[in-house]
């Protein structure tokens, strides 16, 4: 054979689709020579190597496909700024065992206390787990689902959120659904019902439910089934954004006040 080792070597290891094998074999044989490594550890810090790559790229292909609006983690989350929030169990769900379960989330609370926030956190805590997640308001799945079902391709769109193992559904109850989009709605948490998770945001009590799928029958319904296996976040106070405006502008006032200060000659 006239082709050298190393064209041979890069040839094999992307056959295999081993990048970070072709990318560090050479630094790590010279670390391990120096340490007096022996190839058995030299192949283990490599393979190491691949798996933690390999790893990154995953997690990072599962935050694009969850197209989440933007990422949130729960280390970023104001905890004392919401008491009524249980912080234990917020960390407990982050470990994701209840989506192993097929248990839903339902965060309740007024507007700017954070459910969004919380429902990216653990969003983004299972996407680094390895888990496919979906992330949507509410309104703009029953749009895409109304969409599906005049284009005839409901089924496909239907199985499409079948795949996924956390469906969030952000903002339910900002805005009352139709007749039409009220069933689509439920016959997809119906589908996932001891199926799949499904996290739900909200900014109404249950009881006003009903307000926003224009049916007792067809809301009872939904949350029997929504409510079977759940946990619920209380998210209710003051607004967790309001709050924060009002921080970072005090921080602006003291910050200009002090710069005033020393700027003034008397």
């Amino acid at each position: 054979m006239n082709d050298s080792p190393q064209i041979l070597l890069a040839h094999h290891l992307k056959a295999l689709k081993l990048p970070t094998f072709y990318r560090e074999y050479e630094k790590i044989a010279k670390q391990c020579a120096a340490e007096g490594v022996d190839h058995s550890r030299y192949l283990l810090r490599l393979s190491e190597l691949e798996l933690i790559e390999r790893e990154r790229r995953m997690v990072e292909r599962r935050i694009k496909q969850a197209r989440f609006p933007t990422i949130k983690s729960l280390d970023s989350f104001d905890f004392l700024a919401m008491p009524s929030l249980n912080k234990v169990l917020v960390m407990e769900l982050a470990r994701c065992e209840y989506i192993q379960r097929r248990a839903n989330i339902i965060a309740l609370g007024n507007s700017g206390t954070g459910k969004t926030h919380i429902a990216l956190g653990l969003g983004l805590a299972a996407c680094q787990q390895g888990l496919a997640v979906g992330f949507t308001t509410a309104a703009s799945l029953v749009h895409q689902l109304m969409e599906a079902r005049d284009e005839k391709r409901l089924q496909r769109f239907q199985s499409q959120l079948s795949k996924h193992k956390l469906l969030i559904i952000d903002e339910l109850g900002f805005v009352p659904l139709s007749k039409t989009g009220a069933e689509l709605l439920f016959e997809v948490i119906s589908q996932r019902y001891e199926q799949g998770s499904v996290m739900v945001t909200s900014n109404l009590p249950f009881e006003e439910w009903t307000e926003v799928f224009g049916s007792e029958r067809l809301t009872g319904a939904l949350l029997d089934r929504l409510t079977h296996h759940v946990h619920i976040l209380e998210m209710n106070g003051e607004s967790y954004r309001l709050n924060q405006s009002k921080r970072q502008k005090r921080a602006a006032e003291t910050k200009a006040s002090c710069s005033n200060s020393k700027t003034d000659p008397s």
